[in-house]
């Protein structure tokens, strides 16, 4: 075994939220499908992939390379639900399920193997009992963490004990960067010098690595020598940690279970924070008006906030209460109790400023006002702006929907000719026309070599008077990466007008193929 890491068996169902999404809705399983979240795709099916599809891709560029793609909204709700029957087919043959996350669970291998006639006999036993009770395709590895055994399971592996350093050593170091981790900065970082190995990661020693690196690369090293997230905890832990909750009247619809879940979550979270722990494996008990009982355990990468505790007791209420009548307990929910498996200092979960006190309750009534909202008039009704990739300042500003991950997909990109700061202050949404005059009265144009015609005299946007230029800089070129054939650059120019109060900067663009047509880019105020 690598140091405390403990010997795990991983099953993974490939696609997920495709996979979850698909059967919601009902569309043909092979057809190519992708999940969307603020128009980039979360997740993308098999036969996407085949016709060019990616992740992070934009809606429009995935649809002009696959026009048949099924498009699905991401639905983390509808993902957790749907994989109820999953987890409990898993939990039908062994004990200590946990779930990962929604298309992941993981079971300690030392009992179950054993009683099966070995780790092979058992990974065939679940992958078979997944298929014919789930109706979906999985794929199983074994290896000591669960880290190294989640890769194992995509690459269907089996590591031997004391094997999960080689095993991980020629992997690239982007594998650190697994779906809800957001280490991709680190792993950019990592690549750009030199280090594109989880092997050339762990020979690093922790010294180098708390010296030179952000605080959460000390994790990222942990898993890249085959070792777990982060040591246990030694000292004994308070006896109250756990709560429970009983309920007068059953709970039997899902919205009950949602109102529910919040307000245990926010209880289960201030109790650990209360002892300066926080939660990284939540066990989840449910006990029925009849007497049935169920219990399922969430690992998580991360420790839980609040919000992360309502969400899985959410999504583990509705699996239970939505499956299919031979899965479904009889009769509703009387009790739940939300107990901490493993707990971790609290120093490992940072919370934002204003995350406490009466910042804390004014974020929180913002909060479900704009939820409020949403639920009215839709999720792109209420939107937060996002700095990530791009040359252009209207390129660079992405509109995320409220609730949803404020995770950049592009920044990490080279992208050359982008536009250097400072950044305009103001970006219209859409560019208004300009025109560019020169000191005679002739329109401004530019040539492939980027040289003007005349320097800008004067300038009119968008059908208004023209202002007198009191100075000009550029232009500058921006040419098409990859240069696409026949594509021309762009060029652009800033200029100083003379304004009724003030003198204004603008930011004025055009195509050198179409060098009469200037628009406005933005503005600096």
């Amino acid at each position: 075994m690598s140091g405390d890491a403990v010997r795990l068996l991983v099953l993974w169902c490939p696609d997920w939220p495709v996979v979850a999404a698909g059967a919601a809705a009902g569309t043909p399983p092979l057809a190519p499908a992708a999940v969307f979240s603020a128009n980039r795709i979360v997740t993308c099916s098999a036969a996407a992939r085949r016709s060019g599809v990616g992740r992070g891709m934009r809606r429009r560029d995935a649809q002009s390379r696959c026009p048949e793609l099924v498009v699905h909204q991401h639905d983390p709700d509808r993902d957790a639900r749907l994989f109820e029957p999953v987890a409990a087919a898993v939990e039908a043959h062994a004990v200590g399920v946990e779930v990962v996350r929604p298309g992941i669970v993981a079971v300690p291998v030392a009992g179950a193997a054993g009683y099966f006639g070995g780790e092979e006999a058992l990974a065939e036993l679940l992958i078979t009992e997944v298929e014919a009770r789930a109706g979906v395709e999985c794929q199983v590895g074994i290896a000591d963490g669960l880290f190294a055994a989640t890769l194992a399971a995509r690459r269907a592996t089996f590591v031997s004990p004391g094997g999960t350093p080689g095993f991980l050593a020629p992997l690239s170091v982007a594998e650190l960067d697994q779906p809800g981790e957001n280490r991709g900065e680190l792993v950019g970082l990592l690549q750009r010098l030199g280090l594109r190995t989880l092997g050339a990661f762990a020979a690093l020693t922790e010294r180098e690595v708390a010296g030179r690196f952000p605080r959460d690369a000390i994790t990222a090293h942990r898993l890249a020598r085959g070792l777990s997230h982060r040591p246990p905890v030694r000292r004994a832990l308070p006896p109250d940690l756990a709560i429970t909750e009983t309920f007068e009247h059953p709970l039997e619809r899902v919205d009950e279970a949602a109102f529910v879940a919040k307000t245990l979550g926010e209880r289960f979270f201030g109790g650990l924070a209360r002892h300066g722990l926080a939660c990284t494996r939540l066990a989840i008990t449910a006990v029925t008006e009849a007497g049935e009982e169920r219990v399922r355990v969430w690992r998580c990468a991360e420790p839980l906030t609040a919000r992360a505790a309502a969400d899985r007791v959410r999504w583990q209420c509705e699996g239970w209460l939505t499956v299919r009548d031979g899965d479904r307990p009889s009769a509703g929910i009387v009790r739940l109790t939300l107990d901490p498996e493993e707990v971790v200092g609290g120093q490992a979960l940072q919370l934002q400023l204003g995350s406490m006190g009466r910042d804390a309750d004014a974020a929180e009534r913002a909060g479900r006002a704009l939820v409020r909202i949403q639920g009215l008039l839709g999720p792109e009704s209420v939107v937060t702006p996002l700095l990530d990739g791009g040359r252009g300042p209207g390129e660079r500003v992405r509109l995320v929907p409220w609730g949803e991950p404020r995770c950049p997909v592009t920044e990490d990109q080279p992208w050359p000719g982008r536009l250097p700061a400072p950044s305009p202050t103001s970006v219209p949404r859409c560019p208004p026309s300009a025109v560019v005059l020169d000191a005679v009265g002739d329109v401004v144009h530019c040539t492939e070599r980027g040289e003007l015609s005349y320097p800008p005299a004067t300038v009119a946007v968008n059908g208004g008077p023209p202002c007198r230029v009191l100075s000009a800089a550029g232009p500058w070129l921006v040419r098409a990466v990859p240069p696409d054939r026949g594509a021309p650059p762009l060029v652009r120019i800033q200029v100083v007008l003379e304004g009724a109060n003030s003198d204004v900067a603008l930011l004025l663009r055009a195509n050198v193929a179409l060098d009469l047509q200037w628009t406005l880019e933005g503005g600096y105020h």
